[in-house]
């Protein structure tokens, strides 16, 4: 009574197998697949110099006293003097204004062996930035209430990403007139690019200018004499491409 029931129990078995191997065998085909043969790794760079058209100007000021109120007035005062006259020139893109750091914190002397508090000392910043040199050059002989502590050109992201486009262009040239020279010195015709890599790199440094100090006194009248003598330097921008080409006959 049990022959009858035997005989589709191993027909099922012989179909489901039958299902399965069509589906292992593209699998056990690409596990087995060769690598691909005629493979050269090649790597290219290309380098251009680049003036910096970005000027920034950082002003300082610093107050002391017996009194924090009156240290941090002290303060307001100059950097509301020097903020008025920096908004003369600010432009989008040309010329941004934005405060820096402004800390007031206690001085302390030592009496007896122990610490004594004897004062107050507060610092206030402005900086000042943009691509239009003339004008923030200038600004630094008009502003008389804080002092210059530090000035330094730097290349803006329009000015890079040209000046990468280009560059990349230059890198992207070299690398193929290298892969058609090493395929037809190892006896090729032609090749086919495969995995690229796109390294850019702004490595310019950021040029130094000298900072001013004067007396934070405000001036009756500013000319152009008066204005910061500053030139900007150079940066370095470079792109280096790394791939593979495979050689074909």
């Amino acid at each position: 009574m049990s022959t009858p029931y035997a005989v589709p129990s191993l027909r099922m078995s012989v179909c489901l197998l039958a299902a399965l191997i069509p589906m292992s065998a593209p699998v056990l085909a690409r596990a087995g697949e060769a690598p691909q043969a005629h493979l050269l790794n090649l790597s290219a760079s290309a380098t251009q110099e680049v003036q910096q058209d970005v000027l920034s100007i950082r002003f300082s000021a610093s107050k002391e006293g017996a009194d924090a109120a009156a240290v941090k007035q002290a303060l307001q005062q100059a950097l509301d003097v020097a903020l008025n006259e920096a908004r003369k020139i600010a432009k989008p893109e040309a010329v941004e204004v934005h405060t820096g750091n402004f800390a007031i914190y206690p001085r302390y002397s030592s009496k007896n062996g122990s610490s004594v508090l004897n004062g107050w000392m507060g610092s206030a910043e402005l900086l000042v930035q943009g691509r239009d040199v003339a004008a923030i050059s200038q600004l630094s002989g008009r502003i008389g209430s804080m002092n210059i502590s530090s000035v330094n050109f730097s290349l803006s992201r329009q000015a890079r990403e040209k000046q990468e486009a280009e560059v990349i262009a230059e890198a992207v040239a070299k690398f193929k007139a290298r892969a058609q020279d090493f395929t037809q010195q190892f006896g090729f015709r032609s090749y086919q690019i495969g995995v690229v890599n796109v390294n850019t790199d702004d490595a310019g440094p950021v040029h130094m200018v000298q900072p001013m100090m004067r007396a934070m006194a405000a001036p009756a009248a500013a000319s152009v004499s008066d204005a910061l003598p500053v030139e900007p330097g150079k940066s370095t921008v470079s792109v280096t491409i790394n791939g593979s080409v495979q050689m074909l006959p």
